[in-house]
């Protein structure tokens, strides 16, 4: 409306054009969200680091959003809905929920990982090879229960045909699509960055002289 009206109308000099109604709201609302979302993402990045008290583990868990963000955005384009406030808020609660399944994932690969850690002989890369095939293979079960069980919660809202009906799609609609996405992409990729966060960790003491040559008179001594 506003590019026609820009195209088809001419103001005469000291008039002005302003759009009220719900537009206007949307706008105001917009502005308070460019605050909310990072704000929202800065606490769930401060919650996960004051639980983890890793920031390399809290990256590997945030992985899972824009894993889950591809699938809400593509869900909206098949279902052809616009940006709006009640997307914004569904793309909010998606983000709580992936995170929530990451750091799930990632209990379990640290468990797995530890297990192996606590065995008394420095862990190498078929046990973290083991220790991440262990941990991901636990998690199926879970995760897909997770995802099942949002999904059948949230379906009913997107058949719904009464009044409200359409503020509820919108928020439900990026969490149908993000789960699924989030699912597919969290049980593979996670444990694969995991996998290699780990391999490099084992790797940096190697790096150090004085470590190297603590090694080679292990060897030397275990060789005698």
């Amino acid at each position: 409306m506003q590019r026609e009206v820009s195209r088809q109308v001419t103001l005469p000099e000291g008039y002005f054009l302003t759009y009220g109604g719900q537009f206007e709201n949307q706008q105001r609302a917009t502005r308070r969200l460019m605050i909310v979302i990072p704000a929202s993402l800065a606490i769930i990045f401060l919650l996960l680091y004051l639980n983890f008290r890793s920031v390399p583990e809290t990256l590997i868990v945030l992985l899972s959003l824009p894993f889950a963000l591809v699938g809400g955005i593509w869900f909206l384009w098949a279902l052809d809905y616009d940006w709006s406030v009640a997307v914004a808020i569904g793309f909010i609660a998606l983000a709580g929920v992936a995170a929530e399944t990451g750091v799930v994932m990632l209990i379990y690969l640290d468990e797995a990982w530890h297990l192996r850690a606590r065995a008394g002989q420095r862990p190498g890369t078929a046990e973290i090879d083991e220790a991440v095939e262990e941990g991901a293979v636990e998690r199926v079960r879970p995760k897909m229960m997770t995802v099942v069980a949002i999904i059948a919660g949230l379906l009913p809202i997107l058949w719904s045909a009464g009044t409200g009906a359409s503020v509820m799609k919108r928020i439900a609609a990026p969490m149908v699509g993000g789960m699924v996405s989030s699912a597919m992409l969290t049980l593979i990729v996670i444990p694969a960055v995991y996998a290699l966060w780990r391999e490099w960790e084992l790797s940096r003491p190697l790096e150090s002289g004085p470590l190297r040559e603590s090694g080679a008179s292990v060897e030397s001594s275990e060789a005698r």
